[in-house]
């Protein structure tokens, strides 16, 4: 017989992550060690530890063709695992700062966590027909460009907050505020706009996004809980976040990510068969859609769940800058 699982880490009752970015609390000593083994590893990932997805999980033989389809989901999930693989290096650095056990344990589970994305969205590409053996230095290869145009910069200043200024509230900022805020939405399009198209995809996606909405509500509440107990801090955050808006402002990720919907685009339409009138968000046939209204949704989503964790974190003066409107 199986144990329930939380509501927040059951693959089916989970809330998606808007939603669950909005609205859900949790803090870093209900998230820890033995939460993670019962609800995440026997619970979200039940069926799904190897994969991501059920092995039962659709991949339409048009996903291994050629194509422009096939080259959008390999630009995604290569993109996406080379990140992953970035920020499970840096949280070594958050385990090693971390000024409590709650904190330690919590961020030793988000680091497996993101390892287990990275290891997840490459696996995908192998069953695209990738060659395993070469994958590595293949997406390495693919993905040069984006590494040292968006991915370095935002280690670069990610390491020197939290590994060389030894600022650990600083790098849970970071990471909860300006890392996973601003590219959640981009995620949760990722799930939504696969659905019809790549149903696996699709699948070991929402279980990164069952990870994501747990990471946002944790790293949050131990913003809000530092804020609380050091309000002297306040100046020292407004900086870090200011200096993450800049940063966001500089490294050309529209241009990635516009490039590869562009080519999700000409994919969708070639399989419009598959897509029917699915809705990617309600009221909207997906088909309907363009590369920049889908990314402009994306950011408008961005703005939304800012407003709402900023709030949370006791930060709806500093919803602004997070927009770029202040």
């Amino acid at each position: 017989m199986n144990t329930p699982v939380a509501h927040e880490a059951d693959f089916d009752t989970a809330p998606g992550l808007l939603d669950g970015a909005k609205t859900l609390e949790l803090t870093a000593e209900r998230c820890d060690l033995a939460y993670w083994f019962t609800e995440v590893a026997q619970g979200t990932l039940r069926g799904r530890g190897v994969s991501g997805h059920t092995g039962d999980a659709e991949i339409p033989a048009f996903m291994k063709e050629p194509g422009p389809l096939r080259e959008a989901m390999v630009l995604e999930l290569g993109y996406r695992s080379l990140a992953e693989e970035i920020a499970t290096r840096l949280l070594a650095h958050y385990v090693d700062r971390a000024p409590g056990i709650p904190e330690m344990e919590f961020y030793a589970t988000q680091m497996i966590d993101e390892a287990r994305h990275a290891r997840v969205f490459r696996n995908h590409l192998v069953e695209l027909g990738m060659p395993e053996k070469t994958l590595v230095a293949d997406i390495e290869e693919m993905a040069a460009d984006y590494r040292r145009r968006v991915l370095a910069p935002v280690e670069e200043f990610t390491l020197d907050i939290v590994r060389d200024q030894g600022d650990f509230a600083g790098g849970v900022a970071v990471f909860t505020i300006v890392i996973e805020g601003v590219l959640a939405p981009a995620a949760e399009l990722s799930e939504r706009k696969w659905d019809r198209l790549d149903p696996a995809a699709a699948e070991l996606s929402r279980t990164a996004a069952i990870d994501e909405i747990r990471h946002l509500a944790v790293g949050s509440s131990l913003m809000r809980d530092h804020l609380i107990a050091h309000p002297e801090y306040r100046p020292r955050l407004m900086e870090i976040l200011r200096a993450g808006r800049e940063l966001w402002d500089r490294v050309p990720d529209r241009e990635f990510v516009l490039h590869r919907e562009q080519l999700f685009q000409q994919g969708m339409e070639q399989h419009a068969d598959a897509v029917g009138d699915y809705e990617v968000w309600p009221g909207r046939q997906m088909l309907e859609t363009t590369p920049v209204e889908r990314y402009d949704t994306a950011e408008r989503w961005t703005d939304e769940m800012a407003e709402v964790r900023m709030e949370y974190m006791g930060l709806g003066d500093a919803v602004g800058i997070l927009s770029g409107q202040s």
